[in-house]
């Protein structure tokens, strides 16, 4: 794996790829959306390089002219895992909407109903045989400065999601579960709006 850093955005030269897929992830001070920053986004191309990007201060957001561009390309497919929170982040971060988001998690709840087991971790031990660690999970995203071992820690979470959506589409189409998988994930971002404005789901409670 090569893990490549950077301050506030992606380079330019990201934008002139012809991907069709990005693998996506964030780091923030908690799970709050409107009360804790987001620091880190990670994002992975499908190949053996993963990128870091981070942020200090939430005045360097409005540096980030290359990312939130990418992140706007309707006709790029991001792939997240519990993208619910992340795209609710993004949204609210950059002050964008996003579209074309595939959900890692919702995909393995409506494919894997044998076990309750979801997580990023469980996928990549069950699917892939690879073993990931979350010893940094709960560690601080706000330092000026990351460690080596959270720069390693960010890299894994999106550097195997494009090898898990291969795995889980094929489970999808083969339990014609497909099409009410990609019904769930156009519907993200409109929850994640409403999770900045704090309706989250009970909007459609009585």
């Amino acid at each position: 794996m090569i893990v490549h850093y950077h301050i506030n955005d992606i380079p330019s030269s990201l934008l002139e790829n012809e991907y069709t897929a990005v693998a996506l992830d964030t780091e923030a001070m908690g799970l709050h959306i409107m009360r804790d920053r987001m620091c880190l986004v990670q994002l992975c191309f499908g190949t053996d390089e993963v990128h870091l990007v981070h942020f200090r201060s939430k005045n360097d957001y409005i540096e980030a002219v290359n990312l939130t561009t990418l992140l706007s390309n309707e006709k790029l497919l991001k792939i997240f895992h519990f993208a619910r929170f992340d795209v609710a982040k993004l949204q609210q971060s950059f002050n964008i909407s996003m579209k074309n988001i595939y959900c890692t998690k919702i995909a393995s709840k409506l494919s894997r109903t044998f076990t309750d087991y979801h997580g990023l971790k469980s996928l990549c031990a069950e699917l892939l045989g690879v073993k990931l660690s979350k010893t940094q999970q709960t560690s601080d995203w706000g330092e000026a400065v990351l460690t080596e071992e959270q720069k390693e820690y960010a890299a894994y979470d999106v550097l195997y999601l494009h090898k898990l959506v291969e795995k889980l589409n094929k489970i999808l189409i083969r339990d014609g579960k497909m099409e009410v998988a990609q019904k769930c994930f156009d519907v993200i971002p409109t929850i994640a709006a409403l999770d900045i404005v704090g309706f989250n789901e009970q909007i459609f409670c009585f």
